[in-house]
């Protein structure tokens, strides 16, 4: 398993292109590409269609780790759960972005915006919201509220957005969700469930002239993983990490 790994129970890589205009949808044009990418990946061999009308191909389940593609009306998603390494889940999805121009007629105009996002959970059975602000501070304007007497934190999930660039197109966002209720923490009676760390970088708008989808991804890479390094693994991951082992 990749270094990423080692911070939580499951670490994934995944990449989401969303469009300006509805995919196609004929029966041939679905399985042609769907099938193309099987043949790149074998283990991929698990296809269906959910209620909503998205497609789904996918590898087992039972193995810790697992590919999947899905075709949205709008939107193409690549992921890869517990990858050997990162490179091996980037890999991926630059074979889906190779053949999307050819195969489902998803030109550099018609991007309405390409994500590449790492995601970590952690699994953890007690108060996610309370021990998220213990692993991350509260901030020292908010400080006060943690400390009232008797009270008991309900919702701390730390969300922020940042401009890459000047004209805002590149950004990266920050989110922590956690999933914790007041029914469960009314009862003091907590199942084990997971607390879910999302870091993306995200490409708005049509490529440049020339750019290709590739090219954008492995760029949205290198900037995500220079920013994990500098602030996200030892300000976010490290201090949850530690702060649910000594519960």
């Amino acid at each position: 398993m990749d270094v990423y790994g080692s911070f939580a129970d499951d670490f994934y890589v995944n990449m989401n292109l969303n469009t300006e205009m509805r995919l196609p949808d004929g029966r041939e044009t679905i399985l042609a590409f769907l099938e193309r990418v099987q043949k790149q990946y074998p283990v991929l061999r698990n296809f269906y269609t959910r209620d909503n009308g998205d497609f789904v191909l996918e590898e087992d389940k039972d193995k810790g780790h697992q590919r999947w593609v899905t075709l949205e009306p709008r939107r193409i998603c690549s992921g890869y759960i517990n990858p050997e390494s990162v490179d091996a889940a980037v890999e991926q999805h630059l074979l889906v972005l190779q053949l999307v121009p050819y195969m489902l007629s998803v030109s550099p105009l018609d991007c309405e915006a390409l994500d590449y996002m790492m995601g970590f959970d952690f699994n953890y059975r007690g108060n996610h919201d309370e021990v998220v602000a213990e692993a991350l501070g509260t901030g020292t304007a908010l400080d006060g509220m943690t400390d009232i007497p008797g009270s008991k934190i309900l919702n701390f999930e730390p969300n922020i957005t940042v401009a890459l660039d000047e004209d805002c197109r590149t950004q990266a966002r920050l989110l922590v969700e956690t999933r914790t209720n007041a029914y469960q923490v009314r009862r003091s009676e907590f199942p084990e469930d997971q607390i879910s760390i999302y870091f993306t970088v995200r490409q708005y708008g049509s490529l440049d002239t020339g750019d290709t989808y590739e090219d954008r991804l492995l760029t949205l890479k290198q900037h995500a993983e220079d920013l994990m390094q500098q602030y996200v693994v030892e300000a976010v991951l490290r201090p949850l990490a530690q702060a649910i082992a000594t519960k």
